[in-house]
């Protein structure tokens, strides 16, 4: 019983390296409070609140907000692509058009700017 006992008090002071960002920071606190959660389920001491919290991750519902906000993030970096790409066909057809114009003789209005 006593090495179950220093094993689980080692755990709880182990050192964590220094977070370099905030944003590591917060995942560090993050899995701290989830790890916490987790051994508060297991020893059956977790509140209502914490209980709550973990069924609804694990409801179909939440799931399916899940799926749909990855599926809304998918169309945006398909809206801002085809935005990129529409933005370099412009381009394309400018410089297509330009060089039509200087083999057709014609001057090129913004060289003459330069």
């Amino acid at each position: 019983m006593g090495k179950a006992r220093a094993a689980s008090s080692s755990d709880s002071s182990r050192k964590m390296r220094p977070a370099l960002t905030p944003e590591a920071r917060e995942n560090q606190m993050i899995s701290l409070a989830v790890d916490l959660a987790e051994r508060q389920l297991m020893e059956g001491t977790a509140s209502s609140q914490v209980i709550t919290h973990y069924l609804k991750l694990g409801s179909t519902r939440e799931r399916l907000e899940r799926e749909k906000i990855e599926r809304e993030n998918e169309l945006l970096r398909a809206k801002v692509e085809s935005l990129q790409s529409a933005h370099r066909s412009e381009e394309l057809y400018e410089n297509a058009l330009k060089a039509f114009r200087r083999y057709s003789g014609e001057e090129d209005l913004d060289d003459e700017d330069l």
